[in-house]
C-alpha cells in the first residue's frame, strides 16, 4: 500500500496516561484520517517517574503525513532522530519569515547547536528568535522583530512540553478541570479560591486581577478595594470604563447614574459618569485626585495608596477617556505584559475582552480563574487557547465577597 511508503516514528515522554497526552495523540492521528503502530510503551510505575511510548505514524502522502507529524508535535511529540532548529533571517522589521513557526502558550525547546535551549517569555500566537551568539531563544511580538534577527521556521527542532496533572496530590482546582460550569456550588468554590489565593500570597506568587466595570455596577467594588488592602492584588489590568465607575462610585455612590447600595437610579444619574471624567481632568490624573484629597475610597485609590501597578488600556467606546488610560493599543499591550511578568495567578473578573487579550499573553503554567455571570464569556476565553482557566459562571457582586470573607477567616486562623 502507498500509505506505507509515508511514515515516520515519533517519541514522547512525560505523564503520558494521566494527563491524557496519549489519548490526544491517538485522537489527532485518527481525526486525521492517519495510521500508526505503538513500537514501544513504558508506563512510570511510580509518581516522579515519567512514561515513554515510540510510534510509527502513518499518512497517505508526503503533505499529509507532514499534516499529522506537525499536530502531534503540538503534543510534545517529537521524531525519534532529533535534528536542528531551522532558521532564517527577517528581511526588514516587523514582517517574519516565510513558514514561520507559531507559537503555543506551553514551556517551549528549540534543538540548536547540539542542545535544548528554552524558549523565553512564552505566549501563543507569536513567532521565536534566536541570539546565535549567545545560544537563546525569545518569543516575540511581530512588532518587535528587527531586520536581520533569525526566525524559527518549521516544526523541526521545536519541542512543547504541555501541561501536566500534578503527581504530588490534587491539585486545588482540579475536581473543576479546565471547564466552565454554573451548577458547582458557589460556596465551596469561593472557599477554594480563598485557599489558593492565600497559599500563593504565603509563598510569593504574584496575583494579578483584571477586571471590568461589572466589578462596580454589582457592589464589588469595597470587596476588592478590601483585596488590595489585605495584600492580594498585585496588579490591576482594566479599561477606562472600570476607573471612571469607580470614581463616579466614590464620589457620588453611582455605577452609571444608580446607586449602587439600592439599586434606585439617581436625579440626572445619566450625567454622573461624565461628571466624574471631568472631575478627574480636573485634577489632572486620578494620582492627583488622591494627593489632592478629592478621591478618598474606591479601587483607583486602593492601587494607588498601597503601590500597586495597574494599566488602563484604552477602546474606541471609551468616554474620555481619562488621562491615565494608554490609548495606543500596542503600548497598552506591552505595559500589560510588564506588570503580568513572573506573575503565578490571574484573576479575571467580568470582561471579556480584556480576559481574552491577558489570555493570549500568559504562559499555560500560570493559573488562571475566569469568572463571569455569562457562560459563552468563560467558554470563549477556554476556546481561544487559554485551556488552563478555570471558568466560574455566577454574579462575581456575589462570589467576590464570599471569597474576601473566607480570607479574613483563613488570616484570624493563622493569627
Amino acid at each position: 500500500m502507498t500509505q506505507k511508503k509515508f511514515k515516520q516514528e515519533i517519541e514522547v515522554k512525560g505523564h503520558l496516561i494521566d494527563s491524557m497526552i496519549l489519548t490526544r495523540i491517538f485522537d489527532k492521528i485518527m481525526d486525521l484520517n492517519g495510521d500508526f503502530q505503538v513500537l514501544e510503551f513504558s508506563v512510570g510505575k511510580k509518581k516522579k517517574e515519567s512514561s515513554y511510548a515510540r510510534l510509527l505514524v502513518q499518512g497517505g502522502d508526503q503533505h499529509h503525513l507532514h499534516q499529522i507529524l506537525e499536530s502531534l508535535y503540538r503534543e510534545g511529540a517529537q521524531p525519534v532522530s532529533v535534528q536542528q532548529v531551522t532558521l532564517e533571517p527577517a528581511y526588514k522589521d516587523m514582517v517574519m519569515s516565510d513558514n514561520f513557526y507559531s507559537t503555543t502558550n506551553n514551556a517551549t525547546q528549540i534543538y540548536y547547536d547540539g542542545s535544548w535551549v528554552d524558549v523565553e517569555g512564552m505566549m501563543m500566537d507569536k513567532c521565536i528568535v534566536v541570539d546565535t551568539k549567545k545560544k537563546t531563544a525569545a518569543c516575540k511580538m511581530i512588532r518587535d522583530i528587527k531586520k536581520g534577527e533569525m526566525i524559527v521556521v518549521g516544526e523541526r527542532g521545536v519541542k512543547i512540553i504541555p501541561q501536566e496533572r500534578p503527581r504530588e496530590g490534587i491539585d486545588i482546582f482540579q475536581f473543576m478541570s479546565s471547564s466552565s460550569s454554573s451548577e458547582r456550588p458557589t460556596q465551596q468554590i469561593a472557599r477554594k479560591v480563598a485557599n489558593d489565593l492565600y497559599h500563593r500570597k504565603r509563598y510569593g506568587g504574584k496575583i494579578i486581577v483584571v477586571a471590568g466595570p461589572v466589578l462596580i455596577h454589582s457592589g464589588a467594588a469595597e470587596s476588592f478595594a478590601k483585596l488590595i488592602r489585605m495584600g492580594y492584588v498585585n496588579g490591576l489590568l482594566a479599561g477606562n470604563a472600570l476607573a471612571v465607575h469607580d470614581v463616579e462610585n466614590a464620589l457620588m455612590g453611582t455605577s452609571l447614574g444608580m446607586h449602587v447600595n439600592d439599586g434606585t437610579l439617581a436625579i440626572r444619574g445619566h450625567r454622573n459618569h461624565m461628571e466624574a471624567i471631568n472631575e478627574i481632568f480636573k485634577a489632572g490624573s486620578l494620582k492627583a485626585m488622591v494627593e489632592k484629597g478629592i478621591l478618598k475610597k474606591g479601587i483607583m485609590y486602593e492601587c494607588i495608596m498601597n503601590n500597586i501597578p495597574f494599566v488602563l488600556a484604552g477602546s474606541i467606546r471609551d468616554d474620555g477617556p481619562i488621562p491615565d488610560v494608554l490609548t495606543d493599543v500596542v503600548e497598552a499591550q506591552r505595559e500589560y505584559k510588564k506588570v503580568m511578568k513572573g506573575t503565578k495567578m490571574v484573576l479575571m473578573l467580568s470582561t471579556m475582552l480584556h480576559s481574552i487579550a491577558v489570555g493570549n499573553m500568559l504562559p499555560a503554567k500560570v493559573k488562571v480563574i475566569a469568572v463571569d455571570i455569562s457562560q459563552p464569556v468563560v467558554t470563549k476565553l477556554l476556546d481561544r487557547g487559554t485551556s488552563q482557566a478555570v471558568g466560574i459562571v455566577t454574579d462575581v457582586g456575589a462570589f467576590l465577597p464570599i471569597v474576601v470573607q473566607y480570607l479574613e477567616q483563613l488570616t484570624a486562623e493563622q493569627k
